[in-house]
C-alpha cells in the first residue's frame, strides 16, 4: 500500500483489488488512527469493495504526548483555534489528494467521517471542496467557526451528525446549532441525539452511521 503524508491504519472491506470506495475516518483530540480504527473494524464485515483509512493527526497532542491532534486546543482563543484549523485543512487536503490520486478516486467515492475534533476538521474539508463528497458523518463534534464555514461552502454533500445527550466535552447543543446552520444553507442533513450517551461513539451511533454509509456509498 502507498505511503501517504500521514501515517495510517487501513482496514480493507472485501478484496483489495476490488476497492471502489473509501471512508476516511478522523480521530478525536489526543487519539490516533489505530484508536479510531476499532470503529472501522466493527463496520468491516458489513461493507464490501471499500477501504477505511484512519490517519494519525499530523501533530503531537499538546496535552497528551502519546496521542495526536489535528489542531491545537491548548489556548481558549477562537481566533487562534481557527487559525490552527485552517493550517490543518491545507495539510489534510494534500493527504486527501494523495488518496484520490493513488486509487483514482473522485470525491463521490469518498465518505469523510470523524469523531469530536475529527468531525470539526471533516466539516471544513468537506464543504470547502469544489465537488461533493459521497457523504459526511460527524460524531460528537461542532462547527469550528460558522462565519468562516459559511463563506467556504461550495457543495451540498449529504451529512449525518450524531451526538450524545450527556456529552460533557462538546455540548450537544452544538448539534442543534449545526443542524440549523446547514438547513439555512440548504444542505441535505440528518441528525440524531443519542440518549444516555456521553462523549463517545455508542453502539447505536455506530449502527446509524453504518446504515448511512451503506445507503450512500457506491455498490
Amino acid at each position: 500500500m502507498q505511503n501517504f503524508i500521514l501515517n495510517c491504519t487501513n482496514v480493507i472491506c472485501g478484496k483489495e483489488e476490488t476497492i471502489k470506495n473509501c471512508i476516511v475516518l478522523f480521530h478525536g483530540y489526543g487519539g490516533d488512527g489505530k484508536d479510531i480504527s476499532a470503529l472501522a473494524y466493527s463496520w468491516k464485515r458489513h461493507l464490501d469493495n471499500t477501504i477505511i483509512i484512519c490517519p494519525d493527526g499530523h501533530e503531537m497532542c499538546s496535552i497528551n504526548p502519546s496521542g495526536r491532534q489535528w489542531f491545537d486546543l491548548s489556548r481558549d482563543d477562537p481566533d487562534y483555534i481557527l487559525e490552527q484549523a485552517r493550517l490543518a485543512e491545507k495539510k489534510v487536503s494534500y493527504f486527501l489528494n494523495e488518496i484520490k490520486n493513488f486509487f483514482k478516486f473522485e470525491n463521490k467515492n469518498i465518505c469523510l467521517a470523524g469523531f469530536s475534533q475529527g468531525c470539526m476538521i471533516s466539516l471544513n474539508l468537506a464543504f470547502g471542496s469544489d465537488e461533493e463528497f459521497n457523504s459526511v458523518i460527524g460524531f460528537s463534534g461542532k462547527i469550528i467557526d460558522k462565519n468562516y464555514l459559511s463563506k467556504k461552502i461550495k457543495n451540498n454533500s449529504r451529512i449525518l451528525l450524531i451526538h450524545g445527550d450527556q456529552d460533557d466535552i462538546v455540548d450537544p447543543s452544538n448539534l442543534l446549532d449545526a443542524k440549523d446552520f446547514f438547513m439555512r444553507h440548504k444542505i441535505n442533513i440528518k441528525t440524531k441525539i443519542i440518549e444516555n450517551c456521553g462523549h463517545n461513539i455508542s453502539a447505536e451511533a455506530s449502527t446509524l452511521a453504518l446504515k448511512f454509509i451503506r445507503e450512500n456509498l457506491n455498490k
